[in-house]
């Protein structure tokens, strides 16, 4: 996997304290991306799925992997999001892709099925909202993967605190 930076204790990428994993490359180049540097699809380090899990899991917090955009490295990730899932972690995913073009992808539903939550969609910099909870522009969605996978559409998470 390629990976720019994890940083630890974050709050503002998910309820609670995170460790946040910022994979390295992105297609989407959104005007007014806060991580114009993730864009770069052989920028930062490789690390294999294993010890990067082994990494967040000692962390203790819960994980959140961004980017750049994960979707691109999609088999490390699902496995990257079993291995931490299994060990009672929960897992948010950002990506700049809706959750109706990660369905359609081939590995799509096994993403969304390992991952608790999406925040979805591309940062719009003429809908960025500062008083939002946990994106930057109106049009992304935060997405609860498990009621999204039982009803077949869409279902926004809500946040229970």
């Amino acid at each position: 996997m390629r990976i720019l930076d994890i940083i630890e204790a974050t709050t503002v990428d998910g309820p609670g304290f995170r460790v946040a994993v910022y994979f390295a490359g992105c297609g989407h180049n959104c005007p007014g991306c806060h991580n114009p540097q993730s864009h770069d699809f052989s920028g930062a380090y490789e690390i294999n799925v294993a010890p990067l899990a082994s990494r967040l899991l000692d962390s203790g917090m819960n994980v959140t992997l961004r980017g750049g955009a994960p979707v691109y490295q999609v088999e490390e990730v699902i496995t990257l999001s079993n291995l931490l899932r299994a060990q009672g972690r929960t897992v948010w995913l950002y990506t700049g892709f809706t959750i109706e073009q990660l369905l359609a992808l081939p590995s799509g539903r096994n993403l969304v099925a390992a991952t608790d939550v999406i925040v979805d969609g591309p940062f719009v910099e003429s809908l960025r909202d500062t008083s939002l909870q946990f994106r930057g522009s109106s049009n992304q969605r935060i997405i609860d993967c498990r009621a999204t996978l039982a009803a077949g559409e869409p279902r926004l998470w809500h946040s229970s605190f």
